[in-house]
């Protein structure tokens, strides 16, 4: 996987690389699914929710430009495994869940892995986390029709946003940065790739 999905198609940050070898992506999988966990390809892990593909999940990781002094928020558990990821190189990692079965799967994985740098909440993610918190970065792991201020307002200055914006069935991985030293009050756009997510579910989302 290291080598035919993530480092062949351009991912060179050596943290994530790392991370991704460590990471044992099966064990994030329903078990009639573990044979498949390390193909290029999402993969259903109930409640009508994905696990995402490798190379997006190291993508998105790379796009954070993490070190070990970050502290991240992840919109969308899931299964746990973009947590896992980001536990690897980041300081700490906050991440936020709407489904309960969920999120009670993620965190006995984290507990069975020895995660101690991730905190979870369950609740509605298009709203952030919260409790008067900031974080460095910030990734979305659901579409959104746009960034929520909500969110933008819980990025420390300066910091980082990834997230996949667009349309319910089609979106652009986007990355937002805020840093006031070199754009002022306005927060800097890219657009990176064409890419598909489950929707993002709440009050500043989607309906369900």
């Amino acid at each position: 996987m290291i080598h035919s999905q993530l480092i062949s198609r351009g991912i060179t940050d050596k943290f994530v690389l790392d991370a991704m070898d460590k990471v044992p992506r099966h064990l994030f999988v329903p078990l009639d699914l573990q044979e498949e966990a390390y193909d290029d390809r999402a993969l259903p892990i109930g409640e009508n929710q994905t696990i995402s593909q490798p190379y997006m999940v190291a993508l998105m990781t790379e796009l954070l430009s993490l070190n070990n002094n970050c502290t991240v928020l992840e919109i969308g558990t899931g299964s746990g495994y973009q947590a896992a990821i980001l536990a690897h190189i980041a300081f700490k990692v906050y991440t936020i869940e709407r489904i309960p079965t969920l999120l009670q799967e993620a965190e006995k994985r984290f507990i069975d892995l020895r995660y101690n740098n991730i905190f979870t909440k369950l609740g509605d993610g298009s709203k952030g986390w919260g409790e008067g918190l900031l974080f460095d970065r910030i990734i979305i792991t659901a579409a959104t029709p746009s960034v929520p201020q909500v969110i933008i307002n819980q990025l420390a200055d300066p910091g980082i946003i990834v997230a996949p914006v667009g349309e319910r069935y089609s979106q652009s991985l986007v990355i937002i940065t805020k840093d006031t030293k070199k754009y002022g009050n306005t927060l800097n756009t890219q657009y990176q790739t064409p890419c598909i997510f489950v929707p993002l579910i709440g009050k500043y989302g989607w309906s369900d």
